[in-house]
């Protein structure tokens, strides 16, 4: 410590010296020791260097005044409060000093004291005290002062502060605003200028009230409208809040609009600009308020869109010729003419207007068809603009359109969605020609700003509409080739001109570029040679894609290729030479060269062979690999059989050892081409190749990764196909991993279905080690091994599954063997002495080989499957249901007439045998099943009222599935029961229309989308059961198929909403021996409701009120425990969708997050209790997390005292903490999947 003081006090006395360098290296000096962490200063130390740095403030020396300012900031966080209020008392007298040097000085130091004082967050005092020194003092300046500048530098620190530290200020605010209203009448524009960009930031953090004041001052002052002057700066100003904190000026946007529709009308240009500033921002932050004007401001923009008072577009080719004639008489008109072009500010007006109509394009999908029938055609038609900015503006309004009418995802638009969404797309393709008449000069023009602006025009187009300028090619390609060829073009320039081309021969036919070829081809080969890497890269692709065009061989063709290839290939092939370039050059030339010899390999003759010499050079660098193994994949699949055959010696063994790599897609990628390699080279290779490669199989075999593990099985089946005798020699480390795999619950879909091609291959390369009896034993040793009849299932019900499945599969492929097996399997089950592992084994089996084969001869069959219905075994009962369905698919005629017998007359069997009724209709074909609809229609109408919920549940499944047989009929007869029966027959009908909707189209999808209207008018039902069967029918349509349920939300929502709330008449009390308990019958009902609002928001966000939702979702904020959770998660979702309406409703929100995160259990609860809270935190937390991410959401007063509260409090800092973690540990985790 003394030492440090010691050190200090002999610079601070070198800073008293005369010379200016020792003054200058003192500071220097004492900077450095500030920036130390481990510094202490003691009181009297602390004194002499702030008196001293406020001295050197002084110093004559404009350097040494410098340091002496970077000193303050590190020296804030390093000396008592009451120093830091010594620095500021200072700084701020020195702001009115009549030096202008030392005023400039003080008023940097304060900026740097301000930005390192602790935020106010961390709970420090000073800050606040501090803060409101500065305030009081620049508020008195900024009134009193005369002198410009002392006022504009008070205004600058005084945003800085409220940006940063606004909430602080909160006794403050009502004289900060007293301070600057009367600023924004200042004669200096500047001042004015920023008064508005203080009260930007302070109306991010002030109180209701202070806003309404504010608002207030400005309306009234805006209908007084004293001097066009003072009215655009108020305009300005409402337009700056409302940039800033748009949330909060919706309510007044009523009597703001008509005041600034009105002086849009006023002459005045930069009025007009300033009122189409506000008017976007208004679009932008306030979209619902906003709604009711839409129409007039999207008017007023078109008017003034084409606001051009001084220039005549109308006869432009005429007066370019008069211009040549009239030159003479040119220069007496200048004299008289007092007006010159500079003075014309109209631009600003239309540009203003173009970026007020994108915010209303952006911001308003739903208008989409208006858009195109009234805004499109304005656009286009001012595409002529000439200023090069306002033109810029143009496109981007227009680009805006286009993004808009991206058609959504295609999983949730299914075949049946076209129709109205369709309709903008339709409207564009009829404009595309007046598009093109408009851009197409222009592609010609000297202003590279014009072209970039129509080449990202044209591209969006392309991608929205693909195909829609293939009659319009012959019009653009002179463009591109000129911007390609032109030499004063940007490098930008042609960057954006080949990736249009790119976009653009990647959505067209081939056939339509055949006659361009000639003209295109050799400025994209110039341009491969470009010394840019950037441009080489982007022409290499356009080369990939022409390569295709050039040569489809998916399709006759008439074009010859010939003439180009030569060009093509050594302008590729000096690129893919080249050691020295860019990573994403020598990537895509490997891609593009991959193509060419995919496409024109034959024409290549003696240069074929040197150039895959090249590709095994890439193989063998670790930065180009994966890519070079992706351009072998492509060119060994080539149909022109390309000769691999010298590189395939070395090559092999190099893909080998790429296997044992960590990197996944380069593994998966190998696995790709050596599949490949051996299904089309299979006579070049040798055994010895092979083997080497077979060794490094077993490995990848592994349940932590079922993707490679399915990659693997599939090219293991190719080798077993072509190589028999390699692949018996190492069957069995292979086998001894795959019946691994098998036994795992893990298992399913496309993995299982690769290991039951791999072993039907297997038993057919009929190798004895491996052969049909050794295989089966193998797969279902582990269920025989597993003890005595009393044990339950040993292995994971998923297992079981798959084993029956292999088994079943291995029969089909050696019919020979089935009938024993069969046997085999029915006697076990009959046997006493089997354990239930085994009859489950045995029944899947039962139902596998049942389901494709008929299994009549096997009289004991049906007796035995029906004994085991009265198992003790659930499993056993379970699994003899689901063979009994199968079996009864694979043979109707015998089986079902039974089946529907003995529903009827065995009422406690009647749950498994309708589970098998289930997979009948599931597994057989529509037309088979045709003849027994009716009766089995009605059996389950009979069965529609039981009073057991799950049976009724496998009813509606069966009804469900059934009507998908023969919709046309059997759906008007289920909307028919929905009048007729009691509560129970009502939400069986309205489940098993849940049934009828799958993810995928079907023909019933048209019928449907004319009759759920009906199903959903249930959810008005006076039964609370059928209510909840109804939400679970919308939400399954909402998330399966949005396009049966977005024309019937209108309707729907309000019953939707209707059931989110909480009914006092389903609450009741239950005694339980001395304790009452609440019993809430309404929850489940309600949760059901939550759920379908979340699923809305995926598949339907643009069809709902957003802020109607959040009524909703605030309910839910304080509803029980279930709801909770959900609408945390809604929360979260909402606040990535839509921040805005989020925003606007902070303060209602945050309270009852605040309430769950700061609730405590009572002392003496269960274990569950406080589980359940730590869940409920967690989720409310990460709820908190999500709206932190809102840019604004900080500002806000509710929020930041919450964001300190939980900073203040250690449990719930430490737990928002780890929720930060998780969060951002996410997307990391995501990012390596999509390797």
């Amino acid at each position: 410590m003394a030492s440090v003081s010691y050190h200090i006090s002999s610079l601070l006395e070198k800073m008293t010296s005369s010379d200016k360098d020792f003054r200058f290296m003192a500071t220097n000096d004492l900077m450095m020791e500030l920036q130390k962490d481990s510094i202490k200063l003691d009181e009297d130390s602390e004194k002499k260097v702030v008196k001293m740095l406020l001295k050197l403030l002084e110093d004559k020396n404009g350097e040494v005044q410098n340091l002496a300012v970077k000193c303050l900031g590190p020296l804030v966080g390093k000396v008592k409060e009451y120093q830091v209020e010594t620095i500021v008392d200072t700084l701020c007298s020195n702001m009115l000093s009549d030096k202008e040097q030392l005023r400039d000085i003080s008023s940097i130091g304060l900026k740097t004291v301000i930005s390192e004082l602790p935020p106010a967050a961390t709970g420090s005092t000073m800050t606040a005290n501090v803060c409101k020194k500065i305030t009081a003092q620049l508020t008195g300046a900024i009134g009193k002062q005369e002198d410009v500048s002392v006022q504009l530098e008070a205004l600058d620190i005084l945003s800085d502060m409220l940006s940063r530290l606004g909430g602080t200020l909160y006794s403050f605010h009502s004289s900060i605003l007293s301070c600057l209203l009367p600023q924004l009448r200042s004669p200096r524009l500047a001042v004015r200028k920023r008064a508005i960009i203080a009260l930007g930031h302070l109306v991010l953090t002030c109180s209701g009230n202070i806003f309404s004041e504010l608002t207030e001052h400005l309306l009234a002052e805006l209908k007084r409208n004293e001097s066009t002057s003072t009215t655009r700066t108020y305009i300005q100003c409402v337009a700056g809040i409302s940039r800033q904190a748009g949330h909060r000026i919706g309510e007044h946007l009523e009597k703001i609009i008509p005041l600034i529709v009105q002086y849009c009308n006023v002459d005045d240009d930069e009025l007009r600009e300033y009122c189409f500033q506000a008017f976007e921002s208004f679009v932008r932050r306030c979209p619902k308020e906003m709604d009711p004007h839409i129409s007039s401001v999207m008017g007023l923009c078109l008017k003034y869109i084409t606001f051009d008072p001084n220039y005549n577009y109308d006869n432009e080719e005429e007066e370019e010729e008069m211009m040549e004639t009239e030159n003479g008489e040119d220069e007496e008109q200048e004299s008289n003419d007092e007006y010159s072009d500079d003075d014309d500010i109209s631009w600003k007006v239309r540009r203003a207007a173009a970026k007020c109509l994108e915010a209303v394009v952006s911001s308003r999908p739903d208008l989409l068809q208006d858009f195109y029938r009234t805004l499109s055609p304005a656009l286009i038609s001012r595409f002529k603009e000439r200023e090069e900015n306002v033109k810029a503006d143009i496109f981007n309004a227009y680009i805006s359109l286009l993004k808009q009418t991206l058609p959504t995802q295609n999983w949730l638009h299914s075949s049946d969605a076209s129709g109205k969404d369709d309709i903008p797309l339709k409207m564009l393709q009829n404009q595309v020609p007046n598009i093109i008449k408009a851009l197409h000069k222009q592609l010609k023009e000297k202003s590279i700003k014009s072209r970039q602006g129509c080449f990202s025009l044209l591209t969006e187009l392309a991608s929205v509409l693909p195909g829609c300028l293939a009659d319009h090619i012959p019009a653009l390609i002179p463009g591109i080739v000129f911007s390609l060829a032109d030499k004063s073009s940007s490098s930008n320039m042609r960057i954006d001109t080949l990736s249009f081309l790119h976009v653009l021969l990647c959505n067209h036919q081939p056939e339509a570029f055949h006659p361009h070829v000639k003209a295109l081809l050799p400025s994209v080969v110039t341009c491969i040679g470009d010394p840019f890497y950037k441009i080489t890269s982007e022409a290499l692709l356009v080369s990939q894609q022409l390569v295709k065009v050039i040569r489809p061989l998916d399709k006759p063709y008439s074009f010859d290729a010939k003439p180009y290839v030569k060009d093509l290939f050594s302008a590729t092939l000096k690129r893919l030479k080249a050691a020295d370039i860019d990573q994403e050059v020598k990537e895509r030339a490997i891609s593009c060269m991959g193509q060419i010899i995919y496409n024109l390999g034959d024409h290549l003759s003696t240069d074929l062979q040197p150039t895959l010499k090249i590709f095994l050079e890439r193989l063998k660098n670790e930065i180009t690999r994966l890519t070079a193994v992706k351009a072998l994949t492509l060119i060994a699949n080539s149909p022109l059989q390309i000769d691999l055959r010298p590189i395939l010696g070395e090559g092999l063994p190099i893909l080998a050892s790429f296997l044992r790599k960590n990197q996944r897609a380069l593994k998966l990628s190998t696995l790709n081409a050596l599949d490949i390699l051996v299904k089309n080279y299979s006579d070049s290779l040798k055994p010895a190749m092979i083997e080497a490669v077979l060794t490094e199989l077993p490995v990848l075999i592994t349940e932590n990764d079922m993707h490679v593990s399915q990659v693997t099985i599939t090219f293991l089946t190719t080798l077993a196909k072509i190589y028999p005798s390699c692949v018996s020699k190492i069957s069995g480390s292979v086998l001894a991993e795959i019946f691994q795999l098998v036994h795992s619950p893990l298992l399913q879909g496309g993995a299982l279905n690769a290991i039951i091609d791999f072993f039907q291959a297997l038993v057919l390369t009929k190798t004895a080690a491996m052969g049909y009896p050794e295989l089966v034993k193998q797969l279902t040793a582990p269920i025989y091994c597993s003890g005595s009849a009393g044990a339950s299932l040993t292995l994971h019900k998923q297992a079981y599954h798959s084993v029956a499945k292999c088994v079943a599969a291995l029969c089909s492929a050696c019919p020979k063997e089935a009938p024993a097996t069969v046997n085999q399997f029915v006697q076990d089950v009959k046997s006493a002495k089997a354990s239930p592992a085994v009859q489950v084994l045995a029944f899947l089996f039962l139902a596998e080989v049942g389901r494709s084969t008929n299994l009549s001869a096997q009289r004991e069959l049906r007796p035995v499957l029906l004994e085991a219905f009265s198992s003790p075994s659930e499993e056993v009962k379970s699994a003899a249901s689901y063979a009994l369905g199968n079996v009864s698919a694979g043979n109707l005629q015998e089986y079902l007439p039974f089946l529907l017998k003995e529903i009827s007359s065995q009422p406690k069997r009647q749950y498994l045998l309708l589970h098998s009724l289930k997979e009948v209709i599931s597994s057989s074909p529509a037309d088979s099943l045709t003849p027994y609809v009716e009766d089995i229609w009605a059996l389950l109408f009979k069965h529609c009222e039981c009073t057991e919920e799950g049976t009724r549940n496998v009813v509606a499944e069966c009804l469900g599935k059934l009507t998908l047989v023969n919709p046309a009929e059997l759906l008007p007869r289920l909307r028919k029961q929905l009048s007729a029966g009691s509560p129970h027959a009502r939400s069986t009908v309205v489940t098993a229309i849940k049934f009828t909707i799958t993810d995928q189209p079907q023909t019933i999808d048209a019928l449907l989308k004319g009759c759920i209207g009906d199903f959903l008018q249930t959810l008005q039902d006076p039964d609370l059961n059928v209510r909840r069967v109804a939400l679970a029918l919308f939400n399954s349509a909402a998330h399966n198929k949005p396009s049966l349920i977005r024309d019937l939300l209108t309707s729907v929502l309000p019953s939707l909403y209707n059931e989110t709330k909480v009914r006092r008449e389903l609450i009741r009390e239950v005694e339980m021996g001395p304790f009452k308990h609440t019993v809430d019958d309404g929850l489940d009902v309600r949760k059901a409701a939550f759920e379908c609002m979340y699923t809305l928001l995926e598949s339907c966000l643009d069809r709902l009120d957003i802020y109607d939702y959040l009524n909703h979702v605030e309910d839910g904020l304080k509803d029980h425990y279930d709801i909770r959770m959900l609408t945390f998660i809604v929360l979260a979702r909402l606040s990535v969708l839509c921040p805005g309406a989020v925003l606007q409703r902070l303060e209602r929100l945050i309270e009852p997050l605040r309430a769950t995160c700061s609730t405590k259990v009572k002392a003496g609860s269960v274990k569950q209790e406080f589980e359940k809270q730590d869940e409920l935190k967690r989720s409310a937390m990460r709820a908190v997390a999500a709206l932190l991410t809102i840019p604004e959401a900080e500002k806000s007063p509710a929020m930041a005292e919450f964001s300190s509260q939980i900073r203040s409090s250690p449990e719930m800092a430490s737990l928002f903490e780890s929720i930060q973690k998780d969060s951002a540990s996410l997307p990391t985790l995501e990012a390596m999947d999509m390797s």
